[in-house]
């Protein structure tokens, strides 16, 4: 489970409750055109006033006459318009509650809507249980360039407008497949909105273009389009984030659910799209018979919206992966404690530690397509021993050099899958640990930790394992697709046979999970055991992401989310254009470069009216043309990633 999620709100946002998306954007949208121009220097001091009662409420301060209280619901969360409240003439049209509304982290819409009952395993199989899990995944990556190209001006289909009727069924696409009228018009007013938030770029980007995205986003949430509103609601925290100047914020991570954004609500506008693309609230179980899993590793879960578990991953006796999870609030110290946690999984006396390292057998399962385990009524599980890595099904998993795995990998997964590899160290380079494949003419790779919070034990294990050249162990994580040949392991093990190997206690069954287990020195050989490590370590050798000219093509993506179209017009003048299409035509990335000139024309492009007088620019065909380049850059590091692993 990948840890992606931007913040939530700037620096003490703590006390502050959330606020669904609607009741914001709507509270924004009462205020006059003089006040909205106010709004984000109220907004800044509304946290450091916060004052939590007694009853749960919590109430914000201006001055002696208006007070703004929210009230939280059930949920925890400020759902309706009338549960924030302020005590000044002007309201509830008035500054003082939008600005503390502005103020608070954006509510996550699966948690303001009520849990689906998982199947009756007696049903049916396959019967409908419900919506399923929104993929959350970012626009395919091809595995040529060029089909990204291709795909990124297929999206760039005529967007519906209010009158549109659903959009006919696409040559390759079922009629079942086809878009309501609704969702397409949703789809082109969120196409819209960020649209416009991308011109404004982070500068300018503040409170009222945020909730203008939160209501296209509530609106497609309406529409039956869960997917296209996380990747809004995924904007919106980033610019907060960014716009708070947030240490957990990346200019790459937002620049990334801009495309996102963009790729989703452009195809599902143009109504091209599929069920894949509209996604589902809920994750849909159904009934799997009885199963026989085996425990891999645990994973810890830690997101920035608060949230904190663990993930057990399950190897089916077919081959098929599952997975038991128990994520709630607690953030950190939830994430650290649940790894010992109790199953909560058919009654079965097992906690996670114990499930990592042994097996189940579950009769009456109910399994999501994620492969995650439902802990449904009549769902009943009992221990079993585990097996060792490399025996019975978890054979398959060391059977193969890491390159073909990640090769056969999906390009459109959100998430990569495990694979498993035995592996040499070679030594340290920065926080990241070289290995190399125990098979002849292996390149050398990079283990990264899994999460780099200092509170959990994924980098100090790494650190040791560093310091130890020579030492051969057997590795299971996934493979990171964002950079080359990376592999960010979950956990380690000795190798079967090999006499430098990690020497682990008996209980923990040839496993360590590093983000819960802690490596000390007499799990590794000693010093005067005569490790093989390589006469004169090599260097890590060439980026193909680091030293390719596309990172000239980022720079200016980012640039535009940074700054806003201006940012990237600034750009388009100079000798900086020609400096770019030189270098990245020798390079032989043609298409980059005319991809980049037309984003940078268009940024700069100023259009007049019949009177020749300077019109505004459409904000539209400047997303088609950052979409395009962000599209292709995206597919092209894919392309250069997988090729790191050969």
């Amino acid at each position: 489970m990948s840890i992606d999620e931007s913040s939530t709100g700037g620096p003490g946002t703590g006390l502050l409750p959330a606020v669904a998306p609607e009741v914001l954007a709507e509270a924004v949208e009462n205020l006059s055109g003089r006040l909205r121009k106010k709004l984000d220097a109220a907004i800044e001091g509304c946290a450091a006033g916060a004052v939590r009662a007694a009853d749960g409420s919590v109430s914000v301060r201006f001055g002696e006459d208006a007070v703004v209280t929210l009230r939280p619901g059930p949920s925890g969360a400020v759902t309706e318009a009338d549960q924030a409240v302020c005590g000044c003439l002007l309201a509830p049209r008035c500054l003082h509650r939008a600005a503390v509304l502005g103020a608070s982290p954006i509510a996550d819409a699966e948690a303001l809507t009520p849990p689906d009952p998982e199947p009756d395993p007696m049903a049916a199989p396959g019967a409908d249980a419900g919506p399923g899990a929104a993929p959350g995944t970012p626009p395919p990556g091809a595995s040529a360039a060029a089909a990204a190209t291709t795909g990124a001006r297929a999206v760039a289909g005529p967007a519906a407008g209010p009158g549109a009727t659903a959009a006919a069924a696409p040559e390759g696409v079922s009629e079942g497949e086809v878009l309501t009228a609704a969702q397409v018009r949703a789809a082109a007013a969120l196409w819209g909105a960020a649209a416009e938030a991308l011109a404004a770029g982070v500068t300018a980007g503040g409170a009222v273009v945020q909730a203008e995205l939160l209501r296209a986003a509530h609106t497609a949430r309406i529409a039956g389009l869960p997917r296209a509103e996380a990747a809004a609601l995924r904007v919106v925290r980033g610019l907060r984030a960014a716009r708070d100047r947030s240490a957990a914020q990346r200019l790459a991570e937002l620049t990334g659910a801009f495309r996102e954004l963009l790729y989703t609500a452009g195809l599902l506008a143009s109504g091209a799209a599929g069920a894949g693309l509209t996604g589902a609230v809920r994750r849909s179980y159904e009934a799997g018979g009885s199963l026989r899993v085996y425990g891999l590793c645990r994973e810890p879960v830690l997101s920035a919206t608060g949230y904190g578990g663990v993930a057990t991953h399950l190897l089916g006796a077919d081959g098929s992966h599952y997975s038991v999870s128990d994520v709630r609030p607690g953030g950190l110290a939830r994430a650290r404690g649940a790894g010992s946690a109790s199953v909560a999984l058919g009654g079965a006396v097992l906690d996670h530690a114990g499930l990592a390292r042994g097996g189940l057998r579950v009769v009456g399962a109910t399994v999501s397509p994620e492969g995650r385990l439902g802990a449904g009524r009549g769902v009943r599980a009992t221990p079993v021993g585990g097996v060792a890595w490399g025996e019975g099904p978890t054979a398959a998993l060391f059977s193969r050099p890491a390159a073909e795995a990640v090769a056969a990998m999906p390009a459109e997964d959100a998430e990569p899958g495990l694979l498993g590899c035995d592996v040499r160290v070679v030594g340290a380079s920065g926080d990241h640990v070289l290995v190399r494949e125990l098979t002849p003419g292996a390149p050398l790779l990079r283990l990264a930790p899994a999460h780099p919070h200092p509170e959990l034990p994924h980098a100090a294990n790494l650190r040791r394992i560093a310091g130890c050249p020579g030492l051969v162990l057997r590795v299971l994580g996934r493979p990171d697709l964002d950079r080359a040949a990376t592999l960010r392991p979950l956990a380690v093990g000795p190798v079967p046979g090999a006499e430098h190997s990690l020497r682990l206690p008996p209980e923990w069954l040839g496993r360590a999970d590093l983000g819960y287990d802690r490596l000390q020195g007499a799990h590794f050989p000693g010093a005067a055991e005569g490790l093989v490590a390589e006469v004169a370590p090599p260097a890590p050798g060439a980026d193909p992401l680091a030293d390719s000219p596309l990172w000239r093509v980022r720079s200016l993506l980012e640039a535009g989310v940074a700054g806003g179209r201006r940012a990237v017009a600034e750009a388009a003048r100079g000798a900086e254009p020609a400096a770019l299409a030189a270098a990245l035509r020798r390079a032989g990335f043609g298409s980059a470069a005319e991809l980049a000139a037309a984003l940078t024309a268009e940024a700069d492009r100023r259009p007049r009216d019949a009177f020749g007088r300077l019109a505004d620019a459409s904000a539209e065909r400047y997303a088609w043309a950052w979409l395009a380049a962000a599209a292709h850059l995206a597919a092209a590091e894919r392309s250069l990633v997988a090729a790191s692993w050969a």
